[in-house]
């Protein structure tokens, strides 16, 4: 099928006379005679004959050109942003001696007969450090010292991990006789209770390691002492700003077990663990990974000298924010680092500055321009001649093909030994692809209009948009509508995640950080003098199903229910869902009358029963009552919650 062209402008001949004689008609009333006869109506047809040609050729003008022009206003097409997720690296017995993982080795989900496998890349090296038991102490809530266990311990004696009736705030610090940052350490616990203990599913306990500035959270991947109940380990992951210190006198990597409420109704501990014996060793390394492939020294070609020259890229297109692409120019002694920016407005002769178009994949030096007055200008220094022009690293790849699921992660490409298995314990994010021409289409008046000025609401939704790619949903709500005050606007951002057959995780649709501060600085500084802007994620609605449908017959029963559950968690989905395909509308209300039409029109239902639709707290679980509409708030989006179907009549 070939490529349709696009129609600039859809008048033909008959349309380019009528509208002629239209004219003439207001201009000159004394004119009557509009019959092909008349000499001014021949004129009128020879002008829009040569109209005609003219706009024929102008639909000619291919999608380059248009691109062309809208380079010229300063647009540039939005590259991919890259899925990420920390991977981790399981040993497959414990270590004994460092082991590095170097940046950019490659894990890839497993290849089946109907997909390609999809390939991470490590951004940093991971020091996989290997730690024994240094030393342990305890110490109850509201005593400033600790009690030093390590005699006990090398006599074989046991002791109480905490008070005799534990209470909030009691601990239990294990000394490691080494830091493991990002490492997964397990600590061999031989231990027992006394009396009734604690629920071993949920133990009143939060671990964490000591970075230098405080206590930092550790994630506990299992717990078979079910919080220290029974002899068994616990697998730590151990957080980046892990570092020795010195504690009651031993210098140590320090990790602790400290009491904690869980609410009137959490388990508490009603007497206290006995420990007999500690043993640690580290088993693995967790490090953040992209969708992208790591490109390092890619020999772009040899400068001739002359302003405004381009160089091409080996691989396309450029990923930004995740590795920071670095170019370097030879200059006879070594390499020089140039530095990128988005444009020569600001450079002068000796500014070793280039443009880099990422989707193009080119790199483009400074060119001399001709000022008012006539003389020349170089914007930006010209490498010397025969000077050889590399890139360093850049980072390609990138969609949303990137945003895969918890485990998906399992196969390593790079061959690293001790390790045995890789696993992703949470879902990759922020992959999306690339914007497409007719996308930047639509982009470009706005970018015209706005200049990187924010007024009205789409102004803040195209800068958002530009800011951060990863984002696959942006809306903006103005004063007056739902809550947001005068003055004020707010920015719903959503992220990209994984989806399991349209089912997504609630916590992989809360954005990071570090896009909320990157998108709202950018805002504070192109937003009117006045106006309050606030970005955050929508707030999320809960919806369950509860349908009965009735299958024809022939059609196996579990095959209906199924395709009838992938039905509405498809359709009542913030990112993919809705009427159109694209997300479900901010706002807008789920009615039953809707999801009976939806689930009408699948294969292999007779007809829809009962639908019974109700609002659910996708936190805590609890159901409201059955209703026919569910209202949402100008800043909410459906989020799909355990639906239900049952099929009858097969």
């Amino acid at each position: 099928m070939a490529i349709p062209a696009p129609n600039l402008d859809d008048r033909r001949f008959q349309d380019l006379v009528d509208d002629a004689k239209r004219m003439v008609m207001r201009r000159c009333p004394e004119w009557t005679d509009h019959n092909v006869s008349d000499p001014g109506v021949t004129l009128i047809e020879t002008f829009a004959f040569m109209v005609d040609q003219l706009l024929y050729r102008l639909n000619r003008v291919p999608d380059r050109m248009y691109l062309k022009f809208l380079d010229l206003i300063g647009l540039r097409l939005i590259p991919p942003a890259a899925a990420s997720v920390d991977v981790t690296f399981w040993l497959s017995s414990a270590a004994h001696t460092e082991l590095l993982v170097p940046a950019g080795t490659v894990t890839a989900t497993l290849r089946t007969e109907t997909q390609e496998s999809t390939a991470f890349s490590t951004v940093a090296p991971l020091m996989i450090v290997p730690c024994e038991l240094s030393t342990a102490r305890t110490q109850d809530a509201g005593v400033e010292e600790s009690a030093d266990r390590a005699e006990q311990m090398r006599l074989g004696l046991s002791f109480p991990a905490f008070g005799h009736v534990p209470e909030i705030g009691d601990l239990v610090l294990i000394g490691l006789t080494d830091s493991v940052p990002n490492c997964a350490v397990s600590l061999d616990f031989e231990c027992r209770i006394e009396g009734v203990g604690v629920d071993p599913t949920r133990p009143p306990l939060e671990w964490e390691a000591w970075t230098g500035e405080g206590w930092d959270h550790c994630e506990v991947d299992r717990d078979e002492t079910g919080g220290l109940n029974r002899a068994g380990s616990v697998v730590l992951h151990v957080p980046a700003g892990h570092r020795m210190s010195v504690i009651g006198g031993d210098r140590a990597g320090w990790i602790r077990a400290r009491v904690i409420d869980q609410g009137e109704d959490g388990p508490r501990y009603s007497s206290s663990p006995i420990i007999d014996s500690i043993a640690a060793c580290t088993i693995g390394g967790t490090v953040r990974s992209i969708h992208a492939e790591i490109v390092e020294d890619d020999v772009l070609g040899t400068a001739e000298g002359v302003a405004g020259q381009r160089f091409p890229l080996s691989r396309v297109p450029v990923l930004s924010g995740v590795v920071d692409p670095v170019l370097q120019v030879s200059d006879g002694d070594g390499w020089q680092e140039w530095t990128r920016v988005d444009d020569f407005t600001g450079s002068d002769p000796s500014s070793t500055h280039y443009v880099l178009d990422p989707v193009a994949g080119e790199v483009i030096f400074g060119p001399v321009v001709r000022e008012p007055d006539g003389t020349l200008r170089q914007r930006g220094a010209v490498p010397p001649q025969d000077a050889v022009v590399r890139m360093e690293i850049y980072t390609t790849g990138g969609g949303r093909e990137g945003n895969v699921g918890v485990g998906a992660i399992s196969t390593l490409k790079s061959s690293i030994p001790f390790v045995s298995d890789v696993e992703n314990r949470l879902a990759a994010q922020g992959g999306v692809d690339g914007e497409t021409l007719d996308q930047a289409k639509d982009r470009g008046p706005l970018l015209l209009r706005t200049r990187s000025r924010a007024v009205t609401a789409e102004d803040y939704v195209a800068i958002t948009r530009e800011m951060a790619p990863e984002l696959t949903r942006v809306y903006c709500l103005t004063a007056g509508e739902g809550d947001a005050q005068a003055g004020s606007v707010r920015v719903l951002i959503v992220p990209a995640a994984a989806q399991d057959e349209h089912r997504i995780a609630l916590h992989d649709l809360v954005p990071r950080e570090d896009t909320l501060s990157r998108i709202a600085a950018k805002l504070d500084e192109v937003r009117l003098i006045g106006t309050r802007v606030l970005v955050e994620p929508p707030t999320y609605r809960g919806i369950t199903v509860v349908a009965d449908v009735v299958g024809r017959k022939g059609t196996d029963a579990r095959d209906v229910r199924s395709k009838t559950l992938d039905k509405l968690y498809e359709y009542l989905n913030p990112l993919t869902g809705g009427p159109s395909g694209t997300g479900w509308p901010f706002g807008r209300s789920v009615l039953v009358g809707e999801l009976f039409a939806v689930l009408q029109q699948l294969p292999g239902i007779d007809y829809v029963e009962d639908v019974k639709l109700f609002s659910a707290n996708p936190v805590t679980g609890l159901r409201g009552p059955v209703a026919r509409k569910v209202e949402l708030e100008p800043r909410s989006l459906v989020f799909s919650y355990e639906h239900q179907v049952r099929v009858n009549g097969v």
